[in-house]
């Protein structure tokens, strides 16, 4: 049991309306929902649902609640946040150091916060230097000289190789790769040469890379993801990228090198970019748009070639309407066609 309705609204900052003394079992969504549970409404088609299903209780933003709903609420200003933080109390709490695992292999010369956690059959290599409170889970390899700042997970099996540098509070899931080699190619005499990459890769503070996600290094200088940055599964970063502080990308996008972007962007899944441009800050791309110019700030894109979204769904209307088109201009050829015979 998680308490009553009270002492979780007390947790998140939330006030009650109802009887506060409902037993809470879990959370739940509203499709999910069974009795005892807290579930939650974003919305009045949620918020109708949740009152007609078994949930003890709903979490509502203050622009839904009303004192006669029917069932026990939570009212706070924003129901993501307020789950986000409700949520943590069931969250499985982190691995916590200090621990070495006996099948870790830890070159002498690194330098390891007394309290970090190195799980089992990690690697951590030389001149490695790990901050406070840093998890490298099982299986995790950090490569030579690389930096890890405070309060940093790297997931098992993800990977950092040499040289890059992670800020605090970083987060690295499972299978990412930071610091692979940049894809440089230059054709001499008819086939394909090796452009040694020789930069690293630089995580500001609060950064998150998704699963199997891939961060390449630079060929020179640094490739740069900037802070509070968050990077979903499946994400290409080629090299010399520079991601600007609280941009939001989505599974499946695909970053050619030197690509350029600015604070606040959200790219949404399956997006392309070119690469060797520059995209604004405050930008919106749509799903699966190819992005192959230059993008002001505050631009909304889609499409491919991606341009203004607006322009782009007239265009989409059009497409639409052609069948229909080129129907009226057959008849109308078949009609000339009969009154000339």
């Amino acid at each position: 049991m998680l308490g009553t309705l009270q002492e979780l609204a007390a947790r998140i900052g939330g006030r009650v309306v109802g009887d506060g003394g409902v037993e809470i079992q879990g959370f739940t969504t509203v499709d999910d929902a069974l009795p005892g549970t807290l579930t939650f409404a974003t919305n009045e088609t949620y918020f109708a649902t949740a009152l007609a299903g078994p949930a003890a209780a709903i979490l509502v933003d203050a622009a839904l609640a009303r004192d006669d709903a029917g069932k026990p609420l939570i009212v706070v200003e924003n129901v993501r946040h307020s789950l986000a933080s409700a949520l943590e109390m069931l969250a499985p709490a982190p691995p916590r150091g200090p621990f070495r695992h006996e099948s870790a292999v830890i070159e002498p010369n690194a330098a390891i916060a007394a309290d970090a956690y190195v799980g089992a059959g990690a690697y951590v290599g030389s001149g490695v230097t790990i901050g406070a409170g840093s998890v490298v889970c099982a299986g995790a390899y950090v490569g030579d000289g690389v930096t890890l700042g405070a309060g940093v997970r790297i997931h098992p099996h993800a990977r950092v190789l040499s040289g890059c540098t992670i800020g605090d509070r970083v987060v690295l899931h499972s299978g990412s790769v930071v610091g692979g080699e940049g894809f440089g190619w230059a054709f001499v005499d008819g086939r394909a040469e090796r452009i040694p990459q020789i930069g690293n890769v630089v995580l500001e503070d609060d950064v998150e890379i998704g699963a199997n996600s891939c961060i390449d290094r630079a060929q020179i200088g640094s490739t740069r993801i900037g802070a509070g940055t968050k990077i979903d599964n499946l994400v290409q970063v080629g090299h010399n990228c520079r991601i600007g502080k609280h941009c939001v990308i989505a599974a499946l996008t695909g970053l050619a090198g030197s690509t350029v972007i600015g604070d606040y962007v959200k790219v949404a899944g399956q997006v392309g970019f070119r690469g060797h441009i520059a995209v604004g800050s405050g930008v919106t791309i749509a799903g699966q748009s190819g992005v192959w110019g230059n993008v002001e700030d505050g631009a909304t894109i889609s499409g491919n070639p991606a341009k203004d979204h607006r322009e782009e769904l007239r265009r989409q209307v059009m497409i639409r309407k052609l069948p229909k088109l080129f129907d009226r201009v057959d008849a109308l050829e078949r009609s000339g066609l009969r009154q000339t015979e």
